[in-house]
C-alpha cells in the first residue's frame, strides 16, 4: 500500500479550501441576491397572501345643469362582503344574514363557504341604510360593510336620453355617464387588513385605508328651465297626437351651446331595463335623419340672397300649382298653385315651385356648396355618443330633378341638430358654431374647474347682410304666412314650416309625415334657437304650420323671461287669419274701482282675486297683445 505524499495532501486540502470557499460565496452571494434584490418582490407576496382589502367605492361625480342644479346624483348604497375564513359558524351566519338580505339560506351558505379569500354576496350589493345597519347589528364575524352608491336620477325621465344611465358597478352605459365616464367614475379606495391562511387576523399588522377618489363634477349648457318647458311640452303633444315620435332642441345660435333636448318615447335612466334598448339606445336629436321638407329651405333662401339670385321684395314669381323639371311634375303643397307673388311671399307660402326656380338660379355646384358649408353631410362634432350624418346625393348624381327637390328639402336625408346648427348660423350674423352640451369639469372638493368647453366657431357660411335679409324674411312666415301658430306678442319671433313625407325601402309613405318647425327669438337678435319635429300625428291634419308651430311658440313664450330677453318694438304684425280670434290690447285697470273697469274691456274674461274695491295690479300687463276672451287677473287691496 503506496503511502500518500504531503504534496497530494496539500493539494487536497488547498482543493478542499478553495471548494468550501466557492461555495460559501455562492451562498453569501444567493442569500444577499435574495435579501437585498428580492426582497422586495418576496416581502410583497407574503403580505399579498396575508392581505385581504375590502374596496371603498368613490362617490361618482354629479351632473348639473348649467345653474348647478342637480340631473344626476348619488343615494348611498352599502354593500355586503364575506371573509369565509373569519366565519366561525357558517350555518348560523348564513341563517341570520339570509333572512336581511331575504335570500335562501341555502344560497347564502354557499357564499360563506367558499374557498376564496373575499366574497362579495351579489344580493347584497347596493343595499338600502336600512338593511346594512340591521347586518351591523348581527356583529357577525367575517361580515364587512363597504360604503357604495347608487345612481339617482331626481327628475325621472327628465333628459333621459342625454344624461343617460350606469351599470351595477356605477360604470356609464349609454348618454354623458358613458361619453365622460372616465372623468366621472372616480378612483376606488379600500380598508386592507392582514389575516393567516386560516382567516385569523394577524397581531401586529395594521389596517390600511386608502380613501376613494371622488368623480368630477360635470356641468352642462342645459338650462333646466328651458328643459322643463320643453319636456311639458312634449308630454303635451304625446297625449294630443299620440304619434310615432317626438324631437326637440333648443340651442344658443351665437355660441352652440345646448339649452334643452328631448325626445320621445323615453325612459326613467334608474329603470331602463324595462324598456326596448332600441328606445334607450337611440339619442333621435342627434341620431335620427330623415328628409328635413321645408324647414330645408332657409338654406336655399340663404344662399340665393348672398348670391344676388333674388330680391325678395321687388321680384315676382308666379305659381301655377306645380313646375316640370325633366319630364317629372313636383307640386306646391297648394292646390292650383299661389298664382302671382313676391318671392318674399314665396318664403310665407313655403312655395315649393319657387325654391326649385332658386336652385336653378344656384345651379347644383353652387348650392351644394352652401349645403355643405352649413355643415350637412357630416357630424356636427356635437360631444354625445351616436350623431348620425345625413346622405346627400354625390355629385355625379345631382341631376335636374335630384337640384329641384333638394332645394325644397326633399331626397336628402339630416339629422335635427344639423338643422339647428345651420339655422343657428344663418339667423346669427352667419357664423356657424359646434354644438355642445358639456360645460365644465369641476373638482368637487375645491371647486376647481379642471375642463372648460368654450364655443368654437367653425367658419362664416353667409354675410351678416345676408342674415339680417333672411331673418326679416323668417319673421314675415311667422307673422303673414304659414308659421303663424308660431307667433309671440312682442318677441319677433322667426321661423319656417317643416312637412316631409316619411319614406321606407325606397318608397314614400301615404298620409305619414314628419311634420317640423324651426324657430328663433328675437329676430332683430337671436338668442335661442327652437327645433320641434313630430312623427306621423294622429287626428289632425298633419302639417308643421298646424302641429308643431304652436309647440315651439309656447316653448319660446315661456322661455324668454328665463333669458331676461326683453319685448321688442317695431315688431311686424301678425296678420290674421278666419280661425284667429280678434287681438284686444291689454288695458290699464291699476288705481280704478272694480265697478269702474270700461265696459268694451269686457271683451276680456275679468278674474278677480283679493277683497275690496282698489285694483292694485294686474296680469298680463297693460300694453299686451292677447285674443279677445282672454282672461284678466286683477287683484284687489
Amino acid at each position: 500500500m503506496n503511502r500518500v505524499s504531503q504534496v497530494t495532501v496539500r493539494k487536497r486540502l488547498v482543493f478542499t479550501l478553495i471548494s468550501g470557499l466557492l461555495l460559501f460565496s455562492i451562498i453569501v452571494l444567493r442569500l444577499g441576491y435574495v435579501q437585498l434584490v428580492l426582497g422586495k418582490m418576496l416581502t410583497e407576496k407574503a403580505e399579498n397572501s396575508w392581505n385581504r382589502e375590502i374596496p371603498f367605492e368613490p362617490k361618482r361625480g354629479e351632473i348639473v345643469d348649467r345653474n348647478g342644479v342637480p340631473l344626476a346624483t348619488n343615494k348611498s348604497a352599502p354593500t355586503v362582503h364575506i371573509v369565509p375564513r373569519q366565519i366561525k359558524n357558517p350555518v348560523e351566519t348564513a341563517k341570520q344574514l339570509a333572512k336581511v338580505l331575504e335570500i335562501s339560506e341555502e344560497k347564502l351558505y354557499q357564499y360563506v363557504t367558499k374557498n376564496e379569500s373575499i366574497v362579495t354576496i351579489p344580493e347584497g350589493k347596493k343595499i338600502s341604510n336600512e338593511k346594512a345597519t340591521e347586518v351591523r347589528l348581527l356583529n357577525l364575524d367575517g361580515v364587512y360593510i363597504s360604503e357604495d352608491f347608487l345612481r339617482h336620477y331626481p327628475f325621472g325621465a327628465y333628459l333621459s336620453h342625454v344624461l343617460g344611465f350606469t351599470g351595477i358597478d356605477n360604470q356609464g352605459l349609454t348618454g354623458l355617464e358613458l361619453a365622460y365616464d372616465k372623468e366621472l367614475a372616480g378612483k376606488k379606495g379600500s380598508v386592507q387588513f392582514y389575516s393567516t391562511a386560516k382567516g385569523q387576523r394577524m397581531e401586529n399588522m395594521a389596517d390600511e385605508y386608502r380613501p376613494p377618489v371622488d368623480g368630477l363634477n360635470l356641468k352642462l349648457t342645459i338650462d333646466s328651465e328651458i328643459q322643463s318647458i320643453v319636456e311639458r311640452e312634449l308630454d303635451l303633444a304625446e297625449a294630443k297626437y299620440n304619434p310615432d315620435g317626438l324631437i326637440a332642441i333648443a340651442m344658443n345660435p351665437n355660441t352652440g351651446e345646448i339649452l334643452a333636448m328631448a325626445s320621445r318615447p323615453n325612459f326613467n335612466p334608474a329603470e331602463f331595463q324595462h324598456v326596448s334598448p332600441e328606445i334607450y339606445n337611440r339619442n333621435l336629436p342627434i341620431w335620427s335623419t330623415y328628409e328635413p321638407g321645408s324647414t330645408f329651405k332657409i338654406i336655399t333662401l340663404a344662399a340665393a340672397i348672398e348670391e344676388n339670385q333674388v330680391d325678395l321684395e321687388n321680384e315676382h314669381f308666379y305659381d301655377s300649382g306645380y313646375v316640370e323639371v325633366a319630364g317629372t311634375h313636383l307640386h306646391c303643397w297648394k292646390k292650383g298653385g299661389h298664382g302671382s307673388q313676391s318671392f318674399l311671399e314665396v318664403v310665407q307660402n313655403s312655395c315649393n315651385p319657387g325654391f326649385v326656380e332658386l336652385g336653378n338660379r344656384l345651379g347644383k355646384e353652387t348650392l351644394f356648396k352652401y349645403i355643405k358649408d352649413f355643415g350637412f353631410g357630416k357630424k356636427t362634432g356635437i360631444d354625445l355618443q351616436g350623431e348620425g350624418t345625413g346622405i346627400l346625393f354625390s355629385p355625379d348624381r345631382i341631376g335636374p330633378v335630384e337640384l329641384a327637390t333638394t332645394s325644397f328639402g326633399q331626397g336628402v336625408s339630416v339629422t335635427p341638430i344639423q338643422q339647428v346648427a345651420a339655422v343657428s348660423a344663418a339667423v346669427n350674423g352667419g357664423i356657424l358654431y359646434q354644438p355642445y352640451i358639456a360645460k365644465e369639469l369641476i373638482d368637487p372638493n375645491t371647486g376647481e374647474v379642471v375642463m372648460r368647453n368654450t364655443p368654437k366657431a367653425k367658419r362664416t357660411v353667409i354675410s351678416e347682410e345676408t342674415s339680417k335679409k333672411l331673418t326679416y324674411a323668417l319673421e314675415t312666415v311667422v307673422a303673414k304666412g304659414t308659421g303663424k301658430n308660431a307667433f309671440v306678442d312682442g318677441y319677433r319671433v322667426g321661423g319656417k314650416t317643416g312637412t316631409a313625407q316619411k319614406a321606407k325601402d325606397g318608397h314614400y309613405l301615404a298620409n305619414n309625415y314628419i311634420v317640423s318647425f324651426i324657430g328663433f327669438a328675437p329676430s332683430d337678435d337671436p338668442k335661442i334657437v327652437v327645433y320641434v319635429a313630430v312623427d306621423n300625428p294622429k287626428g289632425t291634419v298633419q302639417f308643421g304650420g298646424t302641429v308643431a308651430a304652436p309647440i315651439v311658440g309656447n316653448i319660446i313664450e315661456d322661455s324668454v323671461h328665463i333669458l331676461d330677453i326683453e319685448p321688442r318694438e317695431n315688431q311686424i304684425e301678425k296678420e290674421p287669419t278666419w280661425l284667429d280670434k280678434p287681438i284686444v290690447e291689454v288695458p290699464n285697470l291699476v288705481g280704478l274701482k272694480k265697478e269702474d273697469i270700461p265696459h268694451q274691456y269686457f271683451r276680456l274674461h275679468i278674474e278677480v282675486e283679493g277683497t275690496g274695491n282698489t285694483i292694485i295690479d294686474q296680469a298680463p300687463e297693460p300694453g299686451t297683445k292677447v285674443e279677445e276672451g282672454s282672461t284678466i287677473r286683477i287683484i284687489l287691496n
